[in-house]
């Protein structure tokens, strides 16, 4: 019986991955056939930043071949951990960054979607192999494989430390070094300490700085060039007024209002957003939603964000999981179902079409163009009125009782 059940689960996990080749297979085929100077560019500037330091050559003075031009913007950390690219032929690199794209989806999968994969618990590897293959073509996932991104990376990181039952690892150490490799992670210290769990926010702390000290150690010129120069440049990232640009700054510029005006609006929706999403993040940790806190704060990092382009909203993994729930409510599947759809189409480039040909007002077409970024702001309000399956809201006075830093997060209880 023992060993008919193994081979059963044996087959369930060979299935699962049959799903996801088949289905990813033809998506990653087209990224890695298309001309050599549009593939990968990400993936090459990451490498090239590897090699960069090999040759002691300065991190941030370097361009990559043309026409791309693009140059390292990471903090040090990252680069440090590029250096074994540099040793890999450039084949190779594409091929093994497109494996690790799709392993970080599925441990994202298996974390966002979990309560759905307990609820069919033996048919969880093909269940997980369906979810990998459908998040792997909203645009801002398959965009990880277009153009070798990291993002996706940084979100399994983040939500393996907040929702893992009994991680490994001090919880708050993924979220330290996620940090120090890109700092838009740093958030979750501050969804740490909203949610009561001062230690692993302290531990996340020690954890970006050991890393980015560490490294200063290392590469002492590049760090201080970044820390001190580079980091201050946002148009070393692009153009900032550029459609993938989604968030609410990027959204601002493109109206293209005097710059004093842009900052102050910026600035105030910006707060409004951080006040608002971490009070949402907080009720729905405390509430048992793990995923939903997660996908809220990962939101909250997009819009908020002076640069967010497109690829940086792979948090809509998160997002999809904490709406499907366990798969019981019907209008909780069809509003994920929705999300997933209005996120595979590609709804600003309809905007930029209207704008060029003068298809109805340009308003409209603004607000077409800003379709992603007005999306994580509504499902902001959709979450802020969301109410957990089976909630069990932590009172006040309880939650003052406990020490909250000391328990294990997990989705259901915020104890494993």
């Amino acid at each position: 019986m023992a060993e008919r059940r193994t081979k059963r689960e044996i087959a369930m996990v060979v299935a699962g991955l049959a799903i996801v080749v088949a289905a990813v297979g033809p998506l990653a085929l087209h990224w890695l056939t298309n001309p050599p100077d549009q593939r990968m560019v990400d993936l090459d500037v990451y490498r090239s930043g590897g090699q960069a330091v090999l040759r002691g050559a300065p991190v941030y003075d370097f361009m990559t071949q043309p026409p791309q031009l693009l140059p390292f913007t990471y903090p040090p950390f990252a680069v440090l951990l590029a250096v074994p690219l540099a040793f890999v032929p450039w084949t190779v690199a594409q091929w093994l960054w497109v494996a690790l794209v799709l392993l970080a989806l599925t441990i994202t999968v298996r974390y966002a979607f979990r309560p759905l994969l307990d609820r069919f618990r033996p048919w969880a590897p093909v269940l997980t192999g369906v979810i990998v293959a459908l998040c792997a073509y909203p645009m801002p996932l398959r965009d990880q494989i277009r153009f070798g991104q990291v993002d996706v990376f940084l979100v399994a990181m983040c939500v393996a430390d907040c929702a893992a039952r009994r991680p490994r690892w001090p919880r708050g150490l993924l979220i330290g070094l996620a940090t120090a490799i890109k700092l838009v992670p740093g958030v979750f210290i501050i969804y740490f300490l909203v949610t009561g769990r001062r230690r692993e926010a302290g531990t996340a702390v020690a954890g970006a700085a050991i890393a980015t000290l560490g490294t200063f150690l290392v590469l002492p010129v590049d760090s201080a060039d970044y820390w001190f120069r580079a980091l201050f440049d946002s148009e070393r990232l692009g153009s900032n007024t550029a459609t993938t640009n989604q968030s609410i700054r990027g959204m601002l510029l493109r109206t293209y209002l005097p710059d004093s005006i842009t900052a102050a609006l910026w600035l105030a929706c910006a707060g409004l957003i951080a006040y608002f999403g971490f009070r949402a993040a907080r009720r729905t940790a405390l509430e048992g939603d793990e995923i939903g806190g997660i996908a809220i704060t990962g939101l909250v990092a997009v819009l908020i964000s002076p640069v967010s382009w497109i690829h940086h909203l792979a948090w809509l993994v998160v997002v999809l999981g904490a709406l499907a729930g366990s798969g019981r409510g019907r209008r909780a599947l069809a509003l994920a179902a929705g999300v997933w759809l209005f996120y595979v189409l590609t709804i600003p480039w309809w905007g930029i079409t209207m704008l060029a040909h003068h298809v109805g007002p340009r308003a409209i077409g603004r607000i077409v163009q800003d379709a992603y970024g007005l999306g994580a702001v509504g499902l902001l309000l959709v979450f802020r009125r969301r109410r957990p399956e089976r909630a069990a809201p932590v009172r006040e006075s309880q939650r003052d009782r406990v020490d909250t830093s000391r328990q294990e997060p997990q989705v259901g209880t915020l104890g494993p």
